[in-house]
């Protein structure tokens, strides 16, 4: 999968993730290798929004690649046993990571 179509499929599913008690959370997703690429997701306002962007006041920053990061929102990659296992990298707040990886399990 090419990263603009990784793109397109976050951006899918931001209309499913629920964000009931998250008043704030931005994460910017670092993908590497091939089809590599930076984008956010910024939940705000109960809103949901995903774009092809560093963000510079971020809660946290995940690096994975493009394979395993679509395991994940496609819930076929435990987030915990990724970090655990170096699949996953976060950078900033781990409890903000976790807070992102229950809600797009939801």
């Amino acid at each position: 999968m090419t990263f603009s179509e990784l793109l397109e499929k976050v951006r899918g599913l931001k209309d499913k993730i629920d964000t009931t008690g998250t008043d704030f959370l931005a994460v910017q997703v670092n993908i590497k290798g091939d089809n590599g690429g930076v984008f956010y997701i910024e939940v705000k306002n109960g809103k949901v929004n995903v774009e092809p962007y560093e963000y510079i006041d971020r809660s946290c920053a995940l690096t994975m690649t493009n394979d395993n990061f679509n395991k994940l929102i496609d819930g076929k990659l435990d987030p915990v046993a990724s970090f655990t296992v170096g699949k996953l990298k976060v950078d900033g707040d781990l409890g903000k990571a976790l807070e992102f990886s229950k809600i797009i399990k939801r």
